[in-house]
C-alpha cells in the first residue's frame, strides 16, 4: 500500500552528500600491459583529477599513478581536454598539470617526474599551455600549444621527450602557421604527412572548421593544404585509417556523418549518409567518437537522443550496429577485440566499461556512481517531445517523481524542476543522475529541456539558435512546461526553472521574459552580454556572434535580450550560486543581478563558493550548493524539506 504525503517532501535516502562524494568524473582511459589507465576527479580533494591503473582481472586492485599536488588538467581553451597521453615506447605517461600549465613525463617504470616545458608566468597566470596530444616521430610528441603572452595563438607542436625543452622554448617546434584554435594533430602511420582542423573567429568548432594536410619535413612550419572544410561546414576528428587515408566527420550533409579522404587522388567519399549525429560539439580538445579498429573497420557511436555503438564497415559503408544496453557509449581505446568505452546507463550513471567485441560481454572497471542509491528511488527517462509556439518539434527528457512506497496527497499535482543544459551548444543525455534523483525521489519532477539549438538533432536544430538566444531557448522551454501542465503531469503553480552557465542565461531571460516559473536557479549564469563579450576567455569570446549578433554593430540587441536590463520583470524568488574564480563567466555577472534584485526588492539568495571556478568541483561546495537548493524550492512550493533552511533576502 502507498503511503500518502506531499511531494517534495518524500522521505530519501540519497543525499547531497551521496551526491558529492559519490560522484566521480571520468575521463579517457586506455590499454597499458594487462591493465587500463582510466582518468578520474576527486571531488574530496578539490576537484583534482589524477590516472589510476586498474588491472583488467577481476579482482585486482586500483593503483593511483600520479599523486597529489599533480592535478591531470590543462587549461587549453579554459575547457581543457585531452591532457594526458601513454608512451608505450617509453613506458611513460605524459601530463599537463593545472596548476602551471608544464607538461611532466611520469615513469611508469619507478613513479619518477621529469618537466618537459618551460616555466612561463605572467601576473600568475601560465602563459604556455598544452593538450591534445598524439605520438609523433620517435622521442617526441605532438600536441596544441596555446600561447597567452600577447593576442592568444595556437600551434601544432612537436614537443620533445628528453626534457630538452624543460627551460627553452626555442626547442618546442611550430610545425603549424599561427592559428586562432587548433586541434587533433595526427601523423599518419609511416611518419611522412601530418593532418589537423582550425577554425577563427569569430567561428565556433561546431560552426565552421578546416582540415589541413602537410608533407613531414624537418625544419620550420610546415606548408599545408586545406583539404576539406569552410565557414560552414564543421569537421571534427581527422584519423588516420592508414597511411593514405584519412577518416573524419563532416556536417556538411547537414548530420555530422563520417567521411574518408584519399590522399594520393584528392577524392572524398561519404561513408555513410543517415540522419544522425555521429559527433558532437568539441567543447573538450581531443574527445573522440569513434576508433580506427583496423584499416577496414572504424568503431564509432550515433544517433540523436541516445548514442549507440556500431562497427563501420570503411570499404563497402555498412553499418553495423552492437547491441549493448547502454543509453549512451563512446569508445576511447581497442586493443585486438577488446574496447575500453565511456557507457552510461539509467542503472549505473556513467563508468568506464571493458567490453568483448566477439561476444559482447561486458564489465566495469570504473563507475562515476560508487554508491549506487537504492533503485527503488531511481527515476525511469521518458523521451519527450512537444511544439512550440511556431509548429517546431522540440525534445526533452522527463524524470517522474519515484520513491516506491509513496505518492502524493490526493489531486495533488508534483512540482517540476526544469533544467536548461549548458553550452548552449550541448545536449542533455539520458543517463542516472544523482542529483537528478535527488530530487525526484524526494516527489518532485525533473524535465531536461534540449531547446532548439541543442546538438544530437542536426545541424539545422542547431541553427535555430542563431541569432536567437533568449529567444528560441525560452520560448522552447516553456513549450515544454506548457505541454506539461496541460496534460496533467506537472502543477502549474509549482515550476522551477534552474541551470548553469548558457543554462543560468536561459534561466534568467526566462524569469525576465516569461510570468511560467515560480522559482529560478542560476549557477553561474551569464546575465550581461556586453560583459560577457568583453570580459570572457579567448575560445568564446566571439560566441555571442552567432548566437545573438557581431559586436558593437549589435549593441541595442545586445542590451535588449540581456536579463540584468530587464530585472524588474523578475516576478519570483531567485538563487544565485557562482564561484569566485571563474573565468568562464566570472562573478560579476552574479553580483550585478544580486544588486538588480536587491534594489528592487524581489526575494533572492547569493551564494558566492571560494575557490570554484566554472562549474563546481569541490565536494562541500556540491553539497552546499545542491542542500541550498532544495531548501529554496521547499520554502518556494510549501513542503518540508531535510537539509537546513535559507532565509532570502527581501522576503
Amino acid at each position: 500500500m502507498l503511503t500518502q504525503r506531499p511531494y517534495g517532501s518524500w522521505p530519501s535516502t540519497i543525499t547531497a552528500a551521496d551526491v558529492a562524494a559519490g560522484t566521480i568524473p571520468l575521463g579517457g582511459a586506455c590499454f597499458y600491459q594487462d591493465s587500463a589507465i582510466i582518468q578520474q576527479g576527486r571531488p574530496s580533494e578539490g576537484g583534482r583529477v589524477t590516472l589510476v591503473q586498474q588491472p583488467l582481472a577481476e579482482g585486482g586492485t586500483e593503483k593511483e599513478l600520479v599523486p597529489a599536488p599533480f592535478n591531470v588538467r590543462s587549461r587549453v581553451h579554459e575547457y581543457g581536454g585531452a591532457s594526458w597521453l601513454l608512451i608505450d615506447e617509453a613506458n611513460a605517461v605524459i601530463f599537463s598539470n593545472f596548476a602551471d600549465q608544464r607538461v611532466y613525463r611520469l615513469s611508469l617504470a619507478d613513479g619518477t617526474t621529469q618537466v618537459l616545458t618551460p616555466e612561463s608566468r605572467r601576473d600568475g597566470e601560465p602563459l604556455l599551455r598544452f593538450a591534445d596530444f598524439s605520438i609523433g616521430p620517435s622521442g617526441s610528441v605532438l600536441a596544441i600549444m596555446e600561447d597567452q603572452s600577447s593576442e592568444p595563438v595556437r600551434h601544432i607542436v612537436q614537443l620533445p621527450l628528453d626534457g630538452s625543452a624543460s627551460d627553452q622554448v626555442e626547442q618546442i617546434r611550430r610545425l603549424s602557421a599561427p592559428a586562432r584554435f587548433v586541434a587533433y594533430p595526427r601523423l599518419n602511420p609511416t611518419g611522412e604527412k601530418i593532418c589537423w582542423i582550425s577554425w577563427e573567429h569569430p567561428n565556433m568548432p561546431w560552426d565552421g572548421t578546416e582540415l589541413h594536410l602537410a608533407e613531414w619535413a624537418d625544419g620550420g612550419v610546415l606548408p599545408d593544404t586545406v583539404i576539406a572544410g569552410g565557414p560552414a561546414e564543421s569537421i571534427m576528428q581527422p584519423e588516420w585509417v592508414d597511411a593514405d587515408r584519412i577518416g573524419f566527420i563532416s556536417d556538411a550533409s547537414g548530420w555530422w556523418n563520417p567521411y574518408l579522404y584519399h590522399v594520393s587522388s584528392g577524392r572524398t567519399t561519404r561513408l555513410i549518409a543517415r540522419d544522425s549525429e555521429f559527433a558532437g560539439p568539441l567543447w573538450q580538445v581531443g574527445t573522440r567518437w569513434y576508433l580506427v579498429e583496423s584499416r577496414h573497420e572504424l568503431l564509432c557511436t550515433y544517433g540523436r537522443g541516445t548514442g549507440a555503438l556500431a562497427r563501420l564497415h570503411v570499404d563497402t559503408g555498412g553499418l553495423h550496429e552492437l547491441p549493448l544496453p547502454f543509453t549512451g557509449l563512446r569508445p576511447l581505446d581497442v586493443r585486438d577485440n577488446w574496447l575500453l568505452a565511456a557507457a552510461s546507463s539509467m542503472s549505473a550513471g556513467e563508468q568506464i566499461t571493458l567490453l568483448n567485441l566477439e561476444n559482447l560481454e561486458h564489465r566495469p572497471l570504473a563507475h562515476s556512481i560508487e554508491r549506487l542509491p537504492e533503485p527503488s528511488l531511481l527515476p525511469a527517462v521518458e523521451e519527450f517531445e512537444c511544439r512550440n509556439a511556431h509548429g517546431q518539434p522540440v525534445h526533452a527528457l522527463l524524470y517522474r517523481p519515484r520513491n516506491a512506497g509513496y505518492t502524493g496527497l490526493d489531486g495533488e499535482l508534483p512540482p517540476f524542476v526544469t533544467m536548461v543544459h549548458g553550452g548552449p551548444t550541448a545536449q542533455a543525455q539520458a543517463k542516472l543522475s544523482t542529483a537528478i534523483a535527488y530530487y525526484t525521489s524526494r516527489g518532485i519532477g525533473v524535465v531536461d529541456v534540449n531547446y532548439g539549438g541543442s546538438t544530437g538533432y542536426g545541424r539545422a536544430y542547431r541553427n535555430r539558435l542563431r541569432g536567437q538566444w533568449g529567444v528560441v531557448d525560452v520560448d522552447d522551454t516553456v513549450a515544454v512546461i506548457d505541454a506539461l501542465v496541460e496534460q496533467g503531469i506537472a502543477d502549474p503553480n509549482r515550476v522551477g526553472i534552474e541551470g548553469g552557465s548558457a543554462g543560468g542565461w536561459t534561466v534568467l531571460s526566462a524569469l525576465t521574459n516569461t510570468q511560467r516559473f515560480t522559482a529560478g536557479i542560476s549557477r553561474y549564469g551569464v546575465s550581461d552580454l556586453v560583459g560577457l563579450v568583453e570580459d570572457t576567455h579567448d575560445f568564446e569570446s566571439h560566441y555571442m556572434y552567432s548566437l545573438v549578433g557581431p559586436y558593437p554593430e549589435a549593441a541595442d540587441l545586445y542590451a535588449q535580450r540581456a536579463p540584468i536590463n530587464h530585472v524588474a520583470q523578475i516576478g519570483c524568488p531567485v538563487l544565485l550560486l557562482q564561484g569566485d574564480e571563474d573565468k568562464v563567466v566570472p562573478p560579476a555577472q552574479s553580483q550585478v543581478v544580486a544588486d538588480a534584485l536587491a534594489e528592487r526588492g524581489i526575494p533572492y539568495a547569493y551564494v558566492l563558493f571560494e575557490g570554484e571556478q566554472h562549474g563546481f568541483r569541490k565536494a562541500q561546495n556540491i553539497i552546499a550548493a545542491l542542500e541550498t537548493s532544495l531548501a529554496f524550492y521547499a520554502q518556494i512550493f510549501g513542503f518540508h524539506a531535510d537539509v537546513p533552511s535559507l532565509t532570502l533576502t527581501g522576503s
